[in-house]
């Protein structure tokens, strides 16, 4: 059984977690490598928020243009 916060390819992880760190560098949000329980939960948030929005946004303009 997997871990629920793992992705099952390492380059899809590594894929995910430089978008992460692209996201909540747009944010403005100072998300760092390792611990960031500094952070409140509106920040972190935030970040998992606007990777969803662009993903269906992504998603979306793709299928626009089949």
């Amino acid at each position: 059984m997997s871990s629920r916060n793992r992705a099952e390819i390492p380059e899809a992880q590594e894929a995910l977690d430089r978008f992460k760190y692209e996201v909540a560098n747009e944010l403005g949000v100072p998300l760092k490598k390792g611990y960031n329980g500094d952070l409140t939960s509106r920040q972190n948030g935030s970040v998992g928020g606007y990777m969803v929005k662009k993903m269906i946004q992504d998603y979306e303009s793709r299928m626009v243009g089949k």
